[in-house]
């Protein structure tokens, strides 16, 4: 059976979901933590927005943290947005904060022992979903967006 961790986990998913699809974009939760799909790169959530493919790799934290992600999980992430021509993200939710951002993948930082991180910064300048939603629409692009 699942933690109630991860069961919250899942409810952040399902959250995400339904506030991209409630923006327009059509959306699946891919759930991959069984054993038949780790061996293939399949992230948490998949969005299409005319056309253009975003995938997600969803991270919650209940204070604003460092939050490490396992290098295999930005490899995955990595191979998917290569075979489908779009775009990757971590998707971090703060437990009780207004919102949530998104750090590209090409952002990342590595961490010392290989893996990958997003620090505190990263995420108070993560995009928001507004943000995300005028870039997939086209009125803007992301790199017209300021930090913070």
């Amino acid at each position: 059976m699942y933690s109630s961790a991860r069961k919250r986990g899942f409810s952040h998913e399902r959250d995400l979901v339904v506030k991209l699809w409630n923006k327009g974009f059509a959306v699946i939760r891919a759930p991959a933590s069984g054993a038949r799909t780790r061996r293939y790169a399949v992230p948490d959530i998949v969005a299409i927005y005319r056309g253009v493919v975003y995938a997600f790799e969803v991270k919650t934290s209940v204070e604003e943290r460092i939050i490490y992600i396992p290098s295999h999980q930005v490899e995955k992430l990595r191979e998917f947005i290569r075979r489908a021509g779009g775009r990757g993200f971590i998707a971090v939710k703060i437990i009780g904060s207004s919102g949530w951002r998104f750090i590209e993948i090409n952002d990342l930082k590595t961490s010392r022992g290989g893996n990958y991180k997003v620090e505190p910064e990263d995420i108070r300048r993560g995009y928001k979903l507004a943000d995300l939603l005028s870039f997939a629409a086209g009125t803007r692009s992301l790199d017209e967006y300021s930090s913070g």
